[in-house]
Order: structure tokens, then sequence, then C-alpha cells
């Protein structure tokens, strides 16, 4: 959520935490030692005229081939030879404005942290290369026999260093895979996802796309979007297969690992027998898909659905909502009608009704022109939830309810009750952001909190309910069991966003209870999202059941102190790590990650 801009590699592979008073119960992980050196090196690389160099090294580690050649090789053309005299002619005037006019307004102008890049890119939020598949790495403990498959997680990675501002957001796409086998085997390997955006960009030797968070702020913004469009009309770029970055979600549906982002349409990202990641290309569902999707779409357990939202922040309709049959079949849009553009990150649904946030950070591209962020919070508008049945061909079945002060970055879970004159109501479970707009606008003597709430909405009444669970403790990017999505659940596993943008632990946080359990990583330790895997298990009629701790929680965590990276297991029900999977290569700080069991990915499209 997120110097010199530098990063790690490793040089040589392994040898082998109710209201009122909450119990707390902490464990810590053990500390280890491990014989592999990580080395630090700039990039040194020099790139034609008018190029920028790549954040990678120069020299892969051993026994490794270059970089990007590995998959659909790539090589640096800058001058573009395919273009027509006039389209040459074109390209070097508008180069021109970018060295002469638009750099130097964009060198004068002072950097907030949100989108300085030498806040958002370094430490472990650094880039770092792309890795082949690392075989027979160091296990600590034991790999539980129910996590024979993949754990991906994406996150941001930018192939060349920022000319000017850069958000944690704008980076291209990189997937890391750990494969866990039986007998203790795991694998790894990392790659970024083959965007258009990133190919072209490769193809010039240069970042060419305007970055949308930390770029378009202020006139300087306007003068790179200006200048994109213009590139883009005279055939310079391609926008024609989208402009995202595939670096934020991870969603399994129907045999195809996707990777999202708002601003495109997903990626299909195959899992090769040996581990290794292929991009398949983006994915339109068969023709059924012609606009950008969020990155948290839903997939309910019990019918199998893919749920999505898309939103748009220059025309109407604002938003829509639509959903995917289990065999890939897309319904008829819905358009919900929104005053402005929403930033709707996330959403939920229960077992009748899509669950949709309309909440005070908005787009408003107006303020580019005063100077400022189109990314606002807006103090007049109040925060709203849209009760949609999940049927509705339209939106005139749609309850708006309001829930005042309330912004939630993410949501963890929603389900339906009774309540006890037998009115129906809608629970939310979710991280409540303040300030809203914190993860775009600085607010320096503000500081951020991130706390675990519960919103109850009378559907009859239409009013609601706000309670924070958690009291000063942020918690953040919470799982649930995938098993229970959309129905009632008992306990929400979320990262310790403290201190923030860093993750020091987990909490397992008890919603009957109230009681809250930590895992912290340790002094100098910290990860990120975590991921829970249930443990299957059947009853005495033979019927998988299991409870919701029964099963285990997974995460990249990377050791700030020794330099090194591991994959952390730990034990649901008590909150002890079980297994550490030592990692041959650097992996930063990322966003969303899920697992792919080994009988899904037999089933691959």
């Amino acid at each position: 959520m997120h110097a010199s801009l530098h990063f790690t590699t490793t040089n040589t592979p392994p040898s082998s935490s109710t209201l009122r008073k909450n119990p707390i119960q902490i464990t810590r992980s053990p500390t280890t030692q491990i014989t592999c050196k990580i080395l630090i090196n700039p990039s040194k690389k020099t790139l034609p005229q008018k190029t920028q160099k790549p954040l990678w090294p120069p020299l892969p580690p051993p026994n490794t081939k270059p970089l990007l050649p590995q998959v659909n090789p790539i090589k640096p053309n800058i001058h573009q030879p395919h273009l027509n005299p006039l389209q040459k002619l074109a390209a070097s005037l508008l180069n021109t404005i970018e060295t002469s006019l638009i750099e130097p307004l964009e060198k004068k102008q002072s950097l907030p942290k949100t989108i300085d890049p030498s806040v958002q890119i370094s430490g472990n939020f650094a880039p770092v290369r792309e890795c082949p598949v690392q075989n027979s790495l160091e296990v600590v403990g034991q790999i539980p026999d129910c996590l024979r498959g993949v754990y991906v997680r994406n996150g941001a990675n930018p192939m060349f260093e920022p000319a000017g501002g850069h958000h944690l957001f704008d980076g291209d796409g990189m997937i890391h895979a750990l494969t866990l086998g039986s007998a203790n085997r795991a694998s790894y390997s990392c790659r970024y996802t083959r965007t258009s955006r990133l190919e072209q960009e490769a193809k010039m030797g240069r970042s060419i796309f305007p970055k949308p968070i930390g770029e378009l702020h202020g006139h300087s913004g306007l003068a790179r979007l200006c200048l994109f469009m213009a590139r883009a009309a005279i055939g310079l770029v391609d926008v024609s297969c989208g402009t995202g970055v595939a670096n934020a979600g991870l969603v399994y549906f129907n045999g195809r690992l996707l990777a999202m982002s708002e601003d495109d349409l997903p990626y299909n990202v195959k899992i090769k027998g040996d581990g290794d990641l292929e991009t398949i290309g983006r994915f339109d569902f068969n023709g059924g898909l012609d606009r950008p999707v969020i990155a948290h779409p839903k997939v309910d357990p019990v019918t199998g659905e893919l749920h999505v939202l898309s939103y748009d922040v220059v025309k109407k309709p604002y938003l829509k909502y639509f959903k995917f049959g289990a065999s890939g079949t897309k319904s008829r849009d819905v358009d919900i009608t929104l005053d402005q553009p929403t930033m709707v990150h996330d959403f939920a649904i229960t077992q009748n009704y899509v669950v949709i946030p309309d909440q005070q950070v908005v787009f408003k591209l107006s303020e580019m022109i005063k100077g400022g962020s189109p990314v606002i919070y807006d103090p007049n508008k109040t925060s709203r939830f849209g009760i949609l049945p999940r049927n509705n061909v339209d939106e005139l079945g749609i309850q708006w309810i309001d829930v005042p002060n309330c912004f939630c970055f993410h949501l963890c879970n929603a389900w339906e009750e009774t309540s006890e004159v037998g009115d129906p109501i809608i629970v939310v479970i979710g991280s409540c952001m303040d300030p809203p707009d914190s993860v775009f606008n600085e607010h320096k003597n503000n500081p951020i909190r991130a706390e675990l709430t519960e919103m109850r909405m009378n559907l009859r009444t239409q009013e609601s309910t706000r309670r924070v669970l958690v009291p000063g403790l942020n918690l953040e990017v919470g799982q649930v069991n995938k098993e229970v999505v959309g129905q009632k659940n008992r306990y929400v596993y979320m990262a310790i966003a403290e201190p923030w943008p860093k993750c020091s632990g987990i909490a397992k946080v008890d919603l009957e209870t109230g009681s809250v359990t930590k895992h912290l990583y340790g002094t100098g330790r910290f990860g990120g999202e975590p991921f829970y895997v249930p443990k299957r298990k059947n009853d005495s009629m033979g019927n998988q059941v299991e409870e919701d701790d029964d099963g285990f929680i997974m995460g990249f965590v990377r050791d700030e102190v020794d330099e090194r990276s591991e994959l952390v297991i730990l034990k649901a029900s008590s909150m002890k790590q079980v297994g550490l999977v030592r990692l041959p290569a650097r992996v930063p700080y990322g966003f969303h990650g899920t697992f792919i069991s080994e009988q899904d990915l037999k089933e691959q499209a």
C-alpha cells in the first residue's frame, strides 16, 4: 500500500496479533540462519539516446539467461524504422516537446511522498529482475499436505526508472510463484505479466505510457496526457490492446489465472508444468468483455459465478455490474447510477445481494487544471452502500443506505442476517481508512488509520450502524476462508499494517468473541497480505467439512536485517509457524495473491 534506484538479487540458490477488552495472544517467528548472500547492485546499463535504464542489474545470476528474452524475446527499437517519414517527423517533434517543455516542468515540482520514487520504490518496495524456475529450495519445518499446488502473488515492479512522479500502484505487474509439492519439495519463479504496455515500452527502451497516479498531477500531468494522446493519434503507440499494468489482483476462475488492475481487461497467465509463468494474453472472456474491471472480482463458492464491477472516470454510466457463470458466460450489464466517478476498488457479495460501496474518494479531472491530483477526498459527499439483488437485470431494485464517514479500501466479507424484530440486515466487514485518500495524497500531520470495522445495514428502515472491532491497530488486506465468501464467517485474517505501510505480522480476529491473536514476524521482518487455505476433511457421511480456522495461512516475508526472503506457513487454529521456505531471490512487498491446488492446475484451460 504502499535510494538510489537499485534492487537486490541472489547470486546463488540456497543449499537445500471484543471491543472493550480483547484477549491478545502473541507468537513470534523463530530466527533462522541462511547461507546465501544478497548483493545490492545499482543498474549501470547504457541505452540509446532518449531511453531509460531498466531497474535491474546489467548481469544475470550464474546459469540463467538474460531477463527479457526468456519469454517472447523483445529487443529495444527506439528508432522504430517501420514509421513513415511524416510519423518520424512527428515523433521527433513530440520528443523535443517532452525534453524541452514537460520534463523541465516536472523537475520544478516538489513531489509529495505518495508519488516520490525515492519513497515509493525504495528498500524492499524496489523492483527486481525476473527469475526462472529455481528448484530444491530449502524448507524448514513441514509443508502441509493440503498445500500442494502453487501460491501466486501479484505486485508492482516498474521496468524503467521513473522520469517524474511515481506511485507504488503505477509499476508493471510481476507475479511471484511458489510451487509446493510432496516430500517438502518447493520451487520458485517470478515473471512480468506481458501486458501490451510493457511490451511496447520494452521495444522502445523507455517508459512512454503515462503513470495514472504518479504523473497525472497538475499542469505537467495534463501535458503528459496530451503528449501520450498525440503519440497514439499518429500511431507511435498502440492503445487498442489496453494500457493497464495487471499488477494488483489475482483470481483463478474457470481454469484460468487472471491478473488484474483497475485500468484494463484481465490478463491470462498460465502456470506451466515446471512452475514457470507464461502470459497467454489479454482475456476478454471469448468476446464477452470489452471494458476494464476492478482488481477484486468475487467468486461465489456455491454457484461458481464470478461477480465483477467496472468503473469509468470519464463518461456515464460511471459504474457497471455484471457476472460470469461457472462456464464463463457473461450476464447483461447492470448500469449503476452515480453522481460522479468514484473509486470502487473492492465490493462484496452475499447469498442474494451485491454490496456496492459509493464512498468519498472520487475522480475529479478538473483538479489537474488547478494543479492538483484528480483523485481526491470529497468531504461534502456521504458514503453509502448500494444493495443490489444479484439477479436483477437493471438497477431499479437497488437500495442505497448511508454509512457516514466510512471509506473501506478493502472489504473482507458480507452476509445476510435477520434482526430480533425480523428485519433483513446486511453485515459488511472491512477496513475503514482515515484519512480516506491517504493512499493517494499526503497528510503530514494526520497519520493513517485502517481499523477493522463492522457495518450493519437494515434493508427495511434503511438505517446503518458502524462499529470498530479492533481499535487502535492498523489492520488491512483481510482474508477469510474462500469457501465462506458471502456467508457468515467467524474468523478474519488481517495484515498488521504497522509501521505503515509495512506489515509486521498477521492478526486473527474472532468476530464472535472479539479476541485477537497475533503472529509477529520478528524484528526487521515484514510481510503483506496473508492468504488462508482450508484444510479439507470428511464427516461421517463422506462430505467435505471444515472449521473456519482449520487450515493454514501463508505469505511472503522479507527479513530486512539478514537480507533474505521467505514463505511463512502458519497453522490458523494456533497461529504458530509450521513451515518456512527460503527463497532464492528477493521478493518485494506486493499486493494480492491466491493459491491454486494441484488438481486445479491439471484443469487449466
